[in-house]
């Protein structure tokens, strides 16, 4: 096996935007979520794309929320949900994502991805990239059916180091020689880990960091966003638009604020 790795963080690094809302979408047309969830994920989606994860797990946690949601749900309905769910996430995969993830593969390193979001959502994805494989939130599984538990650590924070720790031992990697790449200083600790992190797009926190010990800054494109389009509308207004839009389409009506709101997360 390769000696080093490299390791991706999933939201506004590998991916432009974050992966919450269309996780969130699905699992409401699925049925795993209701319209309160529904809007509360929404929103918090909205929060992370304006401001960014400012280094405290509220919007992450919303992500893991999900498996707790799911309680009841059988293994084989998520496994269905992850799979819809990729074709979304891979619109969203940025073309210089793209060309680092080949850069290491060319170099003998392998790829994964390190999130916080459900384990079933990421790994297809990570698969799909050709990438070795992804570390995600893991829900407890027993007899089939998902308990509402977490199955190991909340991939975020610490919780990333430790989990990228263990798979470093697991597979014996050398982390002076391997690489992370994240936007947000909440992944710090994962970053400190490796010989080689590298900041994306990072959020200021991330990039005072960055620049004080040294550390490579990289700018991927970003998507102009369209939150002028919103006015002065909160953004519990909009989450709450999104919802009614998605009720909406499935009864054949539409919602101009929604569909603006919408059309800017995808």
């Amino acid at each position: 096996m390769p000696n080093a790795a490299a390791f991706f963080d999933l939201d506004r690094t590998l991916i432009a935007g974050t992966s919450l809302l269309p996780v969130g979408i699905e699992a409401w047309r699925e049925g795993l979520a209701d319209n309160s969830e529904m809007a509360k994920w929404a929103a918090a989606a909205l929060v992370f794309i304006l401001l960014g994860d400012k280094g405290d797990d509220s919007t992450d946690a919303v992500g893991s929320e999900l498996l707790v949601q799911i309680a009841g749900a059988s293994a084989s309905a998520v496994d269905a949900l992850g799979g819809a769910v990729l074709p979304h996430l891979e619109k969203k995969v940025r073309p210089e994502a793209h060309k680092l993830i080949n850069m290491h593969h060319e170099a003998g390193r392998e790829t994964w991805i390190v999130s916080a979001s459900p384990q079933k959502m990421v790994e297809p994805l990570a698969h799909s990239l050709g990438m070795r494989g992804a570390i995600g939130t893991k829900g407890e599984i027993v007899d089939g059916h998902y308990t509402g538990k977490l199955d190991g650590p909340f991939v975020y924070g610490e919780g990333k180091a430790e989990s990228v720790e263990k798979l470093a031992s697991d597979r014996g990697y050398d982390l002076a020689l391997c690489y992370a790449y994240s936007d947000s200083v909440s992944d710090l600790p994962m970053m400190e880990l490796v010989g080689h992190p590298v900041a994306v797009n990072p959020d200021s926190n991330l990039d005072r960091v960055a620049h004080e010990r040294g550390w490579p800054v990289v700018i991927f494109a970003r998507k102009a966003k369209r939150a002028m389009a919103f006015g002065g509308v909160g953004t519990g207004t909009v989450a709450a638009s999104i919802v009614a839009y998605l009720l909406g389409r499935r009864h054949g009506r539409s919602a101009t604020l929604a569909q603006i709101a919408q059309r800017d997360l995808n």
